[in-house]
């Protein structure tokens, strides 16, 4: 099982690196004008866009609170649920403020 693992793991990442690299070479040149890519830089494509939309492999991806969060409120009191409001104004910055609120930014 342990020797399957590393080639099998390689010829992934190689069939990654080359279907990007295909597909942008046959797409995006004909498209818009622009240059095409070597295997490295379609590898790096993939890399990109697992860090910026796939998260870390647990399925979750950047935004996984999002698919959990309705069954999680539905079980919070309205005044955990006010905690979690108050929560994400923080870490957003206030996007989202109600217009003609009275809050200070911190």
């Amino acid at each position: 099982m342990w020797l399957l693992a590393p080639p099998a793991l390689a010829l992934f990442i190689f069939i990654g690196g080359e279907v990007v690299m295909h597909l942008w070479n046959w797409l995006l040149p004909p498209l818009f004008g622009w240059r095409l890519i070597t295997f490295w830089q379609g590898l790096g494509l993939l890399v990109l866009c697992r860090v910026l939309f796939g998260g870390r492999g647990h399925g979750g991806g950047r935004f996984g609170w999002q698919r959990r969060r309705p069954e999680n409120w539905d079980r919070m009191t309205p005044e955990e649920r006010e905690k979690f409001r108050q929560g994400m104004r923080a870490r957003c910055g206030g996007f989202g403020k109600v217009a003609g609120s009275t809050d200070t930014p911190a």
